[in-house]
């Protein structure tokens, strides 16, 4: 084992490093939507019933989320996470290889389930170690992960143009290309594990345990039976459902509207730099004065604008995808806001954050297939968008509700500052 390497901001070095890892948590997933006529074409489908592989990563959050914190129990939640990002090189490059489609599919639920630890554990992280810049560390953290997928939805497709012995590269190698960045991931966080592990050898003895990270065990079901936890997963859930239908059809959507395939996928990358913006304002609006309690209800009031703009007047289509971007990268700052600020301590984050995502992207898995479904049935995007808009009201919702500071069970702790009823 290499010697410790001695840093002198260990805590800056961990920042750079969590925040190349966001690089790679949406990049990975978001070139799909604007190659899915290039994929359908090739594999002999229809776009519609591609709508399943763009759920195909919220079912893998789904199903492995609740094991997040189970295998950062045993394994360390660092060395939980550096080998999560090995997995996710490993899929990036299987869902690229040539000949069965099964590479394709089998791929892609790889690279869902690395991406479902990494999910997990990092709002923990942020919570552990950043503890008094939660908002503004996870705002940082929401607007790297919506810039490199707002990179990856743009260029994609043109990637996929580039010709190379006279022909084109095609939608693998494309695919391939917007996971390119993890190999920096897996080396940052190996540098960060290095120098932690140097730093808490000479900490050991000198330092007491913060008093945060000691609690009394608290079960997953008394996560599942807990009020605000459920509050958090139905948020989570709606602002992933609508995201993730806009991800995965807005550019089909746009070509319907005489825009080029490769125009589309811009369109889609507008929507995702505006998500990075959004993402930012977050820890603003927190700390406005009186505004803090509404801000989860507020967001996806603009969301309801952008899509009723695309639905009635498609003439504005920019104007109302900017919106859009707007309200998704502030819904999703503010849900893994959420996960630091309605836990206690590192670890509640950790087992808030992983009931709320396998809950939450469960829901959101019945997104992308239902409104292709519609798509197919209606044979218009009236009732598919129809269903953004009530996902959208659900979260306004909730948003209502779960804006109340009051926290998830946190131990014997939590048990005795927690009181009333959260309705």
């Amino acid at each position: 084992m290499p010697a410790p390497v001695a840093v002198r901001h260990p805590r800056l070095l961990l920042a750079v490093a969590v925040l190349i890892i966001a690089a790679n948590l949406r990049a990975s997933i978001a070139g799909v939507g604007p190659l899915l006529a290039q994929i359908a074409d090739d594999l002999g489908t229809t776009e519609a019933a591609l709508g399943l592989l763009a759920a195909i990563p919220l079912i893998a959050f789904a199903v492995v989320s609740p094991l997040a914190h189970g295998m950062s129990t045993r394994l360390g939640m660092s060395q939980t996470v550096l080998w999560s990002l090995i997995a996710l090189a490993a899929g990036t490059v299987w869902r690229s290889l040539p000949g069965s489609p099964v590479n394709l599919w089998a791929g892609t639920v790889l690279i869902g389930a690395s991406l479902a630890i990494v999910n997990v554990l990092l709002p923990a992280v942020i919570r552990r170690d950043f503890s008094d810049r939660v908002a503004g560390m996870t705002g940082l953290f929401t607007a790297f992960l919506a810039g490199t997928g707002a990179l990856a939805s743009g260029v994609v497709v043109p990637i996929s143009h580039i010709v190379v012995d006279g022909d084109e590269i095609g939608w693998r190698w494309a695919l391939l290309w917007s996971g390119s960045l993890v190999t920096l991931a897996i080396a940052a966080w190996g540098a960060h594990l290095l120098t932690r592990r140097g730093a808490a050898d000479r900490r050991r003895e000198r330092e007491p345990v913060p008093v945060d990270q000691v609690e009394a065990p608290t079960s997953r079901a008394g996560m599942w039976g807990d009020p605000v936890a459920w509050l958090v997963l139905i948020y989570m859930g709606a602002q992933a459902m609508w995201f993730y239908m806009l991800i995965t059809w807005l550019a089909p959507f746009a070509l319907t509207l005489g825009r080029s395939e490769v125009v589309a996928g811009i369109d889609v990358m507008l929507l995702q730099v505006c998500s990075l913006i959004g993402s930012l304002s977050v820890p603003f609006l927190l700390r406005a004065p009186g505004l803090a309690r509404w801000t989860p209800a507020l967001i996806p009031v603009v969301g309801i604008i952008g899509v009723t703009g695309l639905i009635t007047v498609p003439a504005f289509f920019i104007g109302w995808v900017l919106i859009c971007g707007l309200a998704s990268g502030a819904s999703l700052s503010m849900t893994f806001t959420l996960f630091g600020l309605r836990a206690r301590s590192a670890v509640a984050a950790g087992r808030l954050s992983g009931m709320a995502q396998s809950g939450g992207y469960a829901i959101a898995a019945i997104g992308p297939v239902a409104f292709g479904g519609l798509l197919s049935l209606t044979g218009g995007w009236l009732a598919p968008f129809l269903l953004v808009v009530f996902t959208l009201v659900v979260q306004v919702t909730v948003g209502g509700f779960v804006g109340r500071n009051r926290h998830v069970e946190s131990g014997v702790a939590g048990a005795r500052e927690r009181s009333g009823k959260l309705f």
